[in-house]
């Protein structure tokens, strides 16, 4: 079983219990510290689509009461991140290069981020722009971002 197919496959099993999504964002918080500043919470995850939100908290505040700009690019680069995760093949690894963000408002509650990449093929050595939108409680972009991840093929495992 692929990498990314194992991702999945642990994600489909927890989603179905009752707090399996938690868990999963536990799993991922674990083998990501830093993502675990923001509690995140799971909506989809599949190939090609992630959807990942979390709470405005006095932690995440900045000055002026809204989310903090980088909490939110945190949040960006967990949706991007976790959606290459489920998405590049087996063969092939990502790391992110870059970002380009947008704050187009301040955020005020909950946030919502979604990342979604139509691509199947995957050729080799490459830079792939990740989209990011990310949308208040009532459904308003307060931030637009574009991960650049590079995406090459996964060295050969060497014999011991």
């Amino acid at each position: 079983m692929s990498k990314s197919n194992r991702v999945l496959g642990i994600y489909r099993k927890l989603e179905k219990l009752p707090l399996g999504k938690r868990l999963f964002a536990f799993i991922i918080c674990r083998n990501a510290p830093y993502f675990s500043t923001i509690h995140p919470r799971y909506h989809i995850f599949k190939a090609g689509h992630v959807v990942v939100s979390m709470k405005k908290r006095r932690s995440v505040e900045n000055h002026i009461h809204s989310i903090h700009a980088l909490a939110m690019g945190n949040l960006c680069e967990l949706a991007a991140g976790t959606l290459m995760e489920a998405t590049v093949p087996v063969n092939m690894r990502w790391l992110p290069r870059g970002m380009h963000i947008e704050y187009l408002k301040p955020a005020r509650t909950t946030i919502k981020a979604e990342a979604i990449l139509d691509k199947t093929q995957w050729p080799g050595k490459e830079d792939v722009d990740v989209p990011v939108s990310v949308t208040d409680a009532n459904g308003e972009e307060v931030v637009r971002a574009r991960i650049i991840m590079h995406v090459s093929p996964r060295p050969p495992k060497k014999d011991i």
